[in-house]
């Protein structure tokens, strides 16, 4: 089933998250690593501090498996509705967030936290 997911983000624990989304440890997790990646990289920052996305899910309870190996470590997921169909998300690709404020260069190498996320936050649609 498709579920429209929502969640707070621990801006304390994003560096981590990149990690771990990027390193091949999410990506080898079976049997839903590569949706997970997928579903990340799909991601859209609606606020500075709120994340939405889509995931296909299988599980009796919505994203089981994927809140106890991955979500749950690093984000708070608020709601995860069925949805019928993927409808456009507006604002950033929480991705592209992350590459490119805080892990693309060593020149942001020691900010560990999303507490500038409002600045780079925009409505582009």
């Amino acid at each position: 089933m498709l579920y429209r997911v929502k969640a707070n983000i621990d801006k304390m624990k994003m560096k981590a998250f990149f990690n771990v989304l990027t390193d091949g440890t999410v990506a080898d997790q079976e049997p839903d690593g590569a949706e997970i990646i997928n579903a990340m990289q799909k991601a859209v920052m609606t606020s500075a501090d709120t994340l939405e996305w889509y995931e296909t899910c299988l599980c009796a309870t919505p994203l089981k498996h994927e809140r106890e190996t991955v979500y749950d470590k690093f984000l708070h997921i608020t709601d995860a509705v069925p949805a019928e169909e993927e409808k456009k998300i507006k604002g950033n690709l929480f991705w592209t967030c992350l590459e490119e404020r805080y892990f693309e260069d060593d020149i942001l190498e020691g900010l560990d936290n999303f507490d500038d996320l409002d600045e780079i936050y925009v409505d582009n649609y």
